[in-house]
């Protein structure tokens, strides 16, 4: 029987990759998303996946619709944590606001999704999750203190969830993604892009699919001994 899948942001960018990698492998996947309507209904039209709209910062609306995914398509056993937003501003000029929305669709998602789908894991000796951070979780960023906390914060998450997975068959595993052409990267402006690229080993941003095989490498049984890791995927930029 096919394992359910759930990815969060998962009808743009590097979550669509996810999805249709997911889907493409055999897996019955489900993508959310938090407010672009018909940007999801685009993503369903061209994979024939489908995409149910919840905020994954608000743990009640997130273990309502993770419920309802569960009587529709079965336990969640795959679980890709990639729903994640900027707001950006050097911290003298950040409003409490900026931090807090960062901070909570970021990182508290993480506990969220994980939350409503632990208990059913561990019951069944099964689940895989994997977290989507950053290289600026790692390395840190100019004017994202917000966005470089939430994304640490997944890489300290993913380490201690593993830690109480690991027994119970169940892997917790991070990527964290330098930059990757996606609609958040190409809003930077042109010049300041130009230079983010000048510093990348390879001389190119990533591809969506550079993550998204990844991840369905991690989710997979051949992966089984890998868990608590965090696998670097920024062509060079950041090495540790």
């Amino acid at each position: 029987m096919s394992k359910v899948a759930l990815v969060t942001g998962g009808t743009r960018g590097i979550g669509e990759a996810v999805c249709v990698a997911l889907k493409d492998a055999g897996y019955i996947v489900v993508a959310n998303y938090g407010g672009n309507d018909e940007a999801a209904k685009a993503f369903t039209e061209r994979t024939a996946i489908p995409a149910f709209k919840f905020d994954v910062s608000d743990f009640n609306k997130t273990k309502s619709a993770i419920d309802q995914i569960t009587e529709d398509f079965g336990p969640v056993e795959v679980l890709v944590n990639n729903a994640g937003i900027t707001r950006d501003g050097t911290m003298h000029r950040m409003s409490f606001e900026q931090w807090d929305a960062v901070i909570q669709t970021n990182l508290a998602s993480c506990f969220n999704t994980c939350r409503a789908v632990i208990d059913t894991m561990r019951a069944n000796q099964f689940g895989r999750i994997v977290n989507i951070g950053s290289v600026n979780g790692q390395a840190g960023q100019y004017g994202q203190v917000n966005y470089a906390a939430a994304k640490s914060g997944i890489h300290g998450f993913t380490k201690a969830l593993a830690l109480e997975g690991a027994g119970k068959g169940i892997t917790v595993n991070a990527i964290a993604p330098g930059y990757v052409d996606t609609d958040m990267v190409r809003a930077v402006p042109e010049e300041v892009l130009k230079k983010i690229i000048a510093t990348i080993p390879v001389g190119r941003l990533g591809k969506p699919e550079d993550i998204a095989r990844s991840v369905l490498f991690l989710v997979g049984d051949e992966a089984g001994f890998i868990t608590g890791s965090t696998l670097s995927i920024n062509g060079g930029q950041h090495m540790y």
